[in-house]
């Protein structure tokens, strides 16, 4: 024992460097909530949407529109995809859809620039038309991968499409609306809201009483969940 002793001493003075010694252990792993390591998740999910190919929403549109908002944020809206003006800037709902949203958020007091956004497609569909269920099924793929990074504890799902890439197109918006569902991702489940898309209010005005009894309901939820917003 004793010789052994001397032997690690020798090799230690032997060698040119200061040793420091902690009896805490070495955190070799980052935290995968951690900003740095969501922020590297988020780039790796972009450039593996820009590698699609064969798309048309991709060979039409002049900018991915990927998300907006605060990647630490506890509440995530999922909308269908981007418009005309989404498309320009490369933003998600900044046109006539992404003011109301807006105002729909002040409504119960958050701010947009507390909540996450993102779209089921991330690139303009032609005309502005309804994606496709083959585009809703190709592109929900990795808006799951983009729900798991962010992981909020409430998913705000907004629209048609946004049910039928996260719920199915089983159910109808119109008696669906309003109901808190739990949605599993990889074993992993959220709590979930399907309420209407800001563009369809725009069209159809006399259901914004609809939409306003949703948004109550999700201001209660976040006060139940004691979410700092």
């Amino acid at each position: 024992m004793i010789k052994k002793q001397i032997i690690n001493e020798e090799i230690l003075k032997s060698i040119d460097s200061n040793y420091v010694y902690n009896n805490e252990p070495i955190n070799r792993f980052k935290k995968l909530n951690e900003p740095e390591n969501i922020k590297l998740q988020l780039e790796n999910l972009k450039n593996k949407i820009s590698l699609i190919d064969n798309c048309d929403l991709k060979n039409n549109a002049k900018k991915m529109v990927f998300s907006d908002g605060n990647i630490k944020s506890q509440i995530m809206i999922v909308g269908e995809g981007p418009g005309e003006k989404e498309d320009e800037i490369g933003k998600p709902f900044v046109g006539d859809a992404g003011n109301l949203l807006n105002k729909m958020l002040s409504a119960i007091n958050i701010n947009r620039e507390s909540v996450y956004i993102t779209n089921v497609v991330n690139f303009r569909p032609p005309n502005n038309r309804k994606p496709t269920s083959t585009e809703i099924n190709r592109y929900s793929i990795y808006l799951r991968d983009h729900i798991l990074i962010i992981n909020p504890k409430i998913l705000i799902i907004m629209g048609s499409t946004a049910m039928e890439a996260l719920v199915g197109n089983n159910i109808k918006i119109s008696k669906d609306r309003g109901k808190w569902k739990e949605i599993i991702i990889k074993n992993k489940t959220f709590t979930s809201i399907v309420t209407f898309h800001p563009a369809y209010l725009l069209r159809q005005p006399d259901q914004k009483k609809y939409s306003w009894s949703d948004l109550k309901e999700i201001r209660k939820k976040i006060d139940e969940l004691n979410i700092n917003i």
